[in-house]
């Protein structure tokens, strides 16, 4: 049997931290727990605990939600399709999404290197 995560432990896993008080978001878990039916955490003596599938599921959420900026019912929409969503697949995806968000950042900065370079020339020799 594999690990089961209570939802402090997985709140901090995923990093969904209130930085103001350093302290786990539990409510953005449950929230997501009554938003889509695929969250299922096992509750044993009043506490959730999360299998790695709950984990897995939970990720992928989280990753369109934050990373791909959608919106609850994008998700949603998603996660109800026909297809099999294999969850596990999601390192590749945040992979996909980082690969992105990088080549975009390097388009915008050589973008101003070249409006520096046009502004401000080369200075002529003398």
């Amino acid at each position: 049997m594999s690990k089961l995560l209570t939802i402090s432990e997985l709140s901090k896993k995923l990093g969904l931290i209130n930085s103001s008080k350093n302290k786990s978001s539990n409510y953005i878990l449950r929230y997501w727990e009554k938003e889509f039916k695929q969250i299922n955490p096992k509750i044993i003596n009043k506490r959730r605990y999360y299998s790695t599938d709950q984990v897995n599921i939970i990720k992928f959420i989280k990753t369109l939600l934050k990373d791909y900026g959608m919106t609850i019912k994008g998700v949603k929409k998603i996660l109800s399709s026909n297809k099999k969503l294999d969850y596990s697949e999601l390192d590749g995806l945040s992979a996909d999404i980082y690969k992105n968000n990088i080549k975009d950042k390097s388009k915008i900065i050589l973008e101003k290197i070249k409006k520096l370079k046009k502004t401000y020339g080369k200075k002529d020799a003398y």
